[in-house]
């Protein structure tokens, strides 16, 4: 069956909902090995933008794969011509679930009867989600990371997911250089998220009960963990707000949680510090500031 994938894939286009910085990431690396993809944003500044940064990368991802070929990438004007006899359909809409079930309800209506349903959430499972799909056996998670530069891919059934599909696409993403990892049961923040949060939250705690600064926990935890970026400054790049939407996820899933690190969170948002997206978060990133 994993072939029947390929070749679906070599015969039908793939579609990305979603053009940010994800979507364009993902449609990016689903044209690498000569696959036709469609890219649709409600907005067409991004959708635009998504295409520009798609077509101008490929060049360089295909150079680093074994038998790479340039695919075609091209920008749908809506949501039904970008879905229109696709073979996959990737969700890469921000993290809120009154965009995403409604979104899967017109997927599972308009798209092709064989078409894979999949979701990019970094947080949501497919489950959360599936309401108005009729058919849940072609429904999962496919969460990418960063690609190109970070080329993990997570993979996890919605809880009705068709027995093998995991298994199959996950092979077909192999193909594409990416690196795939299923995970055995459904998981909030599946695997490298779940732990890469309890992380941010116990830093976001030191933090908060001034055993040190952002930037000496950053420091250490660079020079003892061998990364090029502590915890404090990778939540600056993501947005401190998108940072707070995601604890609080976990917090009502886990009641347990402390409180310390949304507190914290809430306190710099109130401030308009948000990270690099407004200059300052943890670290100050005007032209007076000492942030690079």
């Amino acid at each position: 069956m994993a072939n029947t994938i390929i070749e679906r894939a070599r015969t039908r286009p793939a579609a990305v909902i979603g053009a940010g910085t994800l979507g364009r990431r993902i449609a990016l690396m689903l044209a690498a090995r000569g696959g036709q993809v469609r890219l649709f944003d409600s907005n067409a500044s991004a959708a635009q933008a998504g295409l520009d940064y798609a077509r101008q990368t490929l060049a360089s991802v295909v150079a680093t794969l074994e038998g790479g070929v340039a695919g075609q990438i091209d920008s749908a004007p809506t949501l039904e011509a970008a879905i229109d006899g696709a073979w996959l359909i990737i969700e890469a809409l921000p993290e809120r679930l009154d965009l995403k079930i409604p979104l899967f309800g017109k997927l599972s209506q308009k798209a092709a009867p064989d078409a894979i349903l999949a979701t990019n959430s970094s947080s949501y499972p497919s489950s959360k989600m599936a309401a108005e799909v009729a058919d849940k056996s072609r429904m999962l998670n496919t969460h990418f990371m960063m690609p190109p530069e970070q080329r993990a891919v997570e993979l996890m059934s919605c809880g009705a997911t068709r027995p093998g599909l995991m298994e199959e696409l996950a092979g077909y993403f192999s193909t594409l250089g990416l690196s795939p990892y299923i995970a055995q049961k459904e998981s909030i923040g599946f695997i490298e998220n779940r732990i890469w949060a309890a992380i941010k939250r116990e830093a976001l705690c030191v933090a908060a009960e001034g055993v040190a600064t952002p930037e000496v926990i950053d420091r250490i935890y660079c020079e003892t963990q061998g990364t090029p970026m502590g915890p404090f400054r990778a939540m600056d790049r993501v947005g401190l707000d998108i940072v707070l939407q995601i604890e609080e996820h976990y917090a009502r899933a886990y009641p347990h949680l402390p409180e310390a690190p949304r507190v914290l969170l809430k306190k710099m948002i109130a401030e308009n510090r948000l990270g690099l997206k407004t200059g300052r978060g943890f670290y100050d990133y005007s032209e007076k500031g000492t942030a690079s």
